[in-house]
């Protein structure tokens, strides 16, 4: 299946190990902040930022550094790290052209697709409508992948 259909792969292969990497160094971040006084950097960033903690968004962004427990930091970076796991995964596969990433991709993405038209719906802001449009290229695109794909015998 090579030709224009592989570096239509590989392009979907790197889009999704950019997302796995990035979520990877997130969660990796958020590993940073335990046993960390998140109050204290909630107040400094604000300041930083030259906002005034006591109006309306600094202050639920300091109550909210507030609240959060390590166990939920720990939560996250693991959430993060099972993410990026996903998505390594399946940029790998899809690299090599296997099957399984491909229906990894198409199940995946396509998950996301009636949030995002919720979202778009609520708000349609233009981010919002290009990750959609793009997601829902990425998914097509690996649909006709898989539809040109069936009845073949899957290589090994």
């Amino acid at each position: 299946m090579k030709g224009t259909s592989y570096k239509g792969l590989r392009m979907v292969s790197i889009m999704e190990g950019m997302k796995g990497i990035i979520v990877l160094a997130a969660g990796c971040g958020v590993l940073t902040l335990i046993h960390k006084d998140l109050h204290d950097m909630a107040v400094q960033l604000v300041e930083v930022l030259h906002m005034n903690p006591a109006r309306h968004y600094p202050s639920i962004f300091i109550d909210t550094a507030n609240r959060i427990t390590e166990p939920q930091l720990w939560l996250l970076a693991l959430s993060a790290l099972a993410y990026s796991a996903v998505r390594l995964a399946e940029a790998y596969g899809l690299w090599k052209e296997c099957p399984w990433a491909e229906w990894l991709g198409f199940l995946s993405g396509g998950i996301y697709l009636p949030v995002e038209i919720v979202e778009i719906w609520r708000k349609p802001v233009w981010p919002r409508i290009a990750v959609f449009i793009v997601n829902v290229a990425v998914v097509g695109y690996l649909a006709l992948m898989l539809k040109r794909r069936k009845g073949r015998p899957y290589p090994r």
